[in-house]
């Protein structure tokens, strides 16, 4: 079997072990892998299923004898490594929003548009927030088309690494030893907080992380005639994002149907005993590889065109290092 080098760039952010995981798991046939990040983390020992590897300093000299290249490192090192790494005959998965918004680069969820792959060598990984949405939103699109998507998110402390889970924790010991919030990664304390604003403000009052919403699933689905509209909250919770999601369809929707779709589509699990209490939550969602989808309904305000939905879904792993694994596993897979 024909074996590839692979090179994970981020390795001190909480993306790479998730990473180095789905590569595992995922049965893909790593030759040599590596693992680099900034001067301070290099020549530090971590140990993977693929041996122990020692993390290296990223610069222009480490791309050579690459096949694949996933950048998890913030759009910046993606701007100056992207084209080296290409230059040096390796493709590159970008988990940042650095290219998303090319017209030349394709952005995909391999179950919705893997086709748009190619060739390319450079491929961008969407946002987390859009890549759950659209992943149980495209078959609903499929059947009955969509005319509006309102959605509010819940998005853990995740969403900045490592750095931002920790704050939550720090913070959360700090209020009960009555000692004042360190603020770092958020423009507020987090701990027993709701924060609505996340990413830099727009002109149109949006935020960025909202506005992304719009822009990637329009460009994952091919469809600029959607009407979206986003809030997006940063929650104290640690790992898994949330969704209410609100959708107005073309045609009338079927409930049961909707539910036996969703119920078909790889990468979503229906949890749906509320005689129980069961229901898509955080905790619930955390180390699952899949989206857990409930609270289907008809919704009251758009009637037989209206439909409701709850999701959730692990932010570190559905959301970023998954979907960027199953890219490279399509990228695999055309080769042959």
């Amino acid at each position: 079997m024909w074996k590839y080098n692979i090179w994970i760039v981020g390795a001190s952010g909480a993306v790479w072990a998730e990473m180095i995981t789905c590569l595992e798991n995922l049965n893909i046939p790593v030759g040599e892998l590596r693992l680099g990040w900034s001067s301070r983390s290099a020549w530090n020992n971590i140990p993977t299923p693929f041996g122990d590897i020692k993390v290296q300093e990223v610069n222009d000299n480490f791309f050579q004898s690459l096949d694949y290249v996933l950048l998890a490192a913030g759009g910046d090192i993606s701007k100056k490594y992207a084209d080296v790494a290409v230059a040096a005959w390796a493709v590159v998965i970008d988990n940042s929003s650095a290219f998303r918004y090319d017209d030349d680069i394709p952005l995909v969820i391999p179950q919705i548009n893997g086709d748009d792959i190619g060739d390319e060598k450079i491929i961008a990984n969407p946002n987390c927030t859009t890549a759950i949405a659209a992943v149980v939103l495209y078959p609903i699109y499929k059947k009955y088309g969509l005319q509006k998507i309102l959605m509010s998110t819940y998005q853990a402390t995740s969403w900045a690494w490592a750095p931002g889970m920790q704050e939550l924790l720090y913070n959360t010991q700090k209020y009960f030893k009555n000692e004042e919030a360190t603020v770092d990664q958020f423009s507020h304390n987090i701990a027993f907080n709701v924060i609505p604003h996340i990413d830099a403000f727009q002109e149109n009052g949006y935020t960025k992380e909202e506005m992304k919403v719009t822009w990637e699933t329009h460009k994952i689905l091919g469809d600029t005639s959607i009407d979206i509209s986003c809030t997006a909250v940063r929650i104290p919770t640690l790992r898994a994002h949330s969704e209410a999601i609100v959708l107005e369809t073309k045609i009338p929707v079927d409930i049961d149907d909707i539910r036996k779709i969703l119920q078909e589509t790889p990468g979503v699990d229906l949890i749906d005993d509320t005689s129980k209490n069961m229901y898509p939550m955080p905790l619930n969602a955390t180390g699952k590889n899949n989206v857990e989808v409930w609270r289907i309904r008809k919704n009251i305000v758009f009637w037989d065109k209206g439909l409701e939905l709850f999701v959730s879904w692990d932010q570190l792993l559905r959301g970023a290092a998954l979907n960027a694994v199953e890219i490279l596993r399509t990228c695999i897979d055309n080769r042959k």
